[in-house]
């Protein structure tokens, strides 16, 4: 005689708890994307933010390096419902770059190297929340997580922490990005589970 009862799976992870509706745990980082790595020279990097008016402020990787970095330890959920605790980053703080950037603006457009874009509003990359992201555990970030430097906004589904970041460009009506156009959810809060439109 059993004596576990049919459909008992043992104790429930106790991570679980800080896990958003839907997702898993897992320690990997799977490497998703929607077309080549692209190779990104140092030399050759910028970063632009194109304000409403068409004004531009724009960051050599140098010039990048010289500003204050931050070393952020977040919770990433992909919308293929892998969540991943305890990552650690490098980075500046959009807070930082947004300084002497005027603006009166109420979306942003994020551009990447390759060609990908994917929206959000202003606010979500403001206040402690979003970082343009170079170092990873330690290291420099590779090419396959979005090196040499990336968006990272971990309170939305990880599609909207752009990888091979260029710019930002800044709007007052909401244009929707890449996977946006192709049916993914407008905001992607994971904790809303809002991966699809209609969610």
């Amino acid at each position: 005689m059993s004596v576990i009862s049919r459909g008992f799976h043992g104790r429930r992870d106790s991570a679980a708890a800080d896990l958003p509706p839907g997702q898993y745990l897992t320690r990997n980082f799977p490497v998703l994307q929607a077309g080549p790595t692209p190779s990104v020279p140092l030399d050759a990097w910028r970063f632009t933010i194109r304000a409403e008016t068409g004004t531009e402020t724009t960051w050599t990787w140098p010039e990048l390096m010289a500003l204050p970095a931050e070393r952020p330890t977040v919770d990433i959920h992909c919308v293929t419902k892998w969540s991943k605790f305890d990552t650690t980053w490098e980075g500046v703080s959009l807070d930082t770059l947004f300084e002497d950037v005027a603006t009166a603006a109420d979306y942003a457009l994020v551009r990447s190297y390759g060609g990908y874009t994917t929206n959000m509003p202003l606010e979500d990359l403001l206040d402690g929340k979003a970082w343009i992201a170079y170092r990873y555990e330690g290291e420099e970030l590779p090419g396959v997580h979005g090196g040499p430097a990336r968006l990272l906004v971990p309170h939305l589904y990880f599609w909207k922490s752009a990888k091979w970041v260029t710019g930002i460009d800044l709007l007052h009506d909401d244009e929707p990005g890449f996977w946006e156009q192709l049916g993914y959810h407008n905001y992607g809060d994971p904790w809303r589970e809002q991966r699809y439109t209609g969610d």
